[in-house]
C-alpha cells in the first residue's frame, strides 16, 4: 500500500522544488518588509501590514485569480514579462512557485518581524553613535540577532508552500509533471476511481513532510537562539 509510484514521486519532487524556489524568491522581500514594519513609522503602515497578511485571510482561489489577472499571458504584468523576457508563468512550475510564495509570504514576514522586534534597539543605537551606518547596523547586529526568526520563517513558509492548493490550481491548473504538486496529486487521486490508496499514501507523505519541517524549525531555532545567547 505504501509503495509510491512514479507519478507520486514526481509530484513529491515537484512540490519540494516549487517550495524551495518559493522561499528562496521571497526571503529577501520578506526580510525587507519585516524590518520596515518592525522599525519604521509612516503613514499607511497599517495598510501595508494588512496587504501583507491578506493572503492569510482571503480564500486561496481569490489569490490564484488575482495572480491570473496580473501574471497571466494577457495579464497586466504577465504580458509584458512574456513579450520582453520570454517569461511565462501559466501552466508552468514557475507559476506554482509564485503562488506558493505569495501564500506563504505572510508567515515568513510575521516570524521575521517578531524576531526583529525582539532585538534590543539600544544595541542598534549604540552602533550608530559609534559611526556605523544603517546598512552596517542591520547586517552586523539586527540580522544576526534575528536569525532564529528568519530560520523559523523560512521553514514555515517552506511547509506552507508544500501544502499550497487553491491558488496553484486556479493560477496554473493541474498538469502532471508541470504543476501537479503533492496536494494536487492527492486531489487527483481522490477524483479517480480506486484512487483511495494513492490518496492515503500521499496524505501520509504530506503530513510527514509538514511535521518534519515544523520540528526542524523549532529545533534549529532553539539551537541558534542558544548559540547567539551564549
Amino acid at each position: 500500500m505504501f509503495a509510491l509510484g512514479p507519478a507520486e514521486w514526481q509530484a513529491i519532487r515537484l512540490s519540494l522544488w516549487v517550495a524551495l524556489w518559493a522561499v528562496a524568491g521571497s526571503l529577501g522581500p520578506a526580510i525587507a518588509v519585516a524590518w520596515i514594519l518592525a522599525r519604521l513609522r509612516f503613514p499607511g503602515k497599517t495598510l501595508l501590514d494588512g496587504l501583507v497578511h491578506l493572503p492569510l485571510v482571503v480564500p486561496p482561489v481569490v489569490t490564484g485569480y488575482l495572480l491570473l489577472v496580473i501574471l497571466g499571458r494577457r495579464g497586466v504584468v504577465g504580458s509584458w514579462l512574456h513579450d520582453v523576457f520570454g517569461l511565462n508563468f501559466m501552466f508552468d512550475w514557475k507559476g506554482a512557485a509564485v503562488a506558493s510564495a505569495v501564500v506563504a509570504f505572510p508567515l515568513m514576514v510575521r516570524a521575521i518581524r517578531q524576531s526583529v522586534e525582539a532585538v534590543d534597539v539600544g544595541l542598534e543605537q549604540a552602533a550608530r553613535t559609534l559611526g556605523a551606518g544603517r546598512w552596517r547596523v542591520f547586517l552586523t547586529i539586527t540580522l544576526p540577532l534575528a536569525l532564529p526568526g528568519v530560520l523559523a520563517g523560512l521553514v514555515l513558509a517552506f511547509a506552507r508552500g508544500l501544502g499550497e492548493f487553491g491558488a496553484t490550481i486556479t493560477f496554473v491548473s493541474n498538469i502532471p509533471g508541470q504543476t501537479r504538486t503533492l496536494p494536487l496529486a492527492l486531489y487527483s487521486a481522490l477524483q479517480a476511481p480506486g484512487g483511495e490508496e494513492a490518496a492515503a499514501r500521499l496524505c501520509v507523505v504530506a503530513m510527514v513532510l509538514a511535521l518534519g519541517a515544523l520540528l526542524a524549525s523549532e529545533l534549529l531555532s532553539r539551537r541558534l537562539a542558544a548559540r547567539l545567547g551564549g
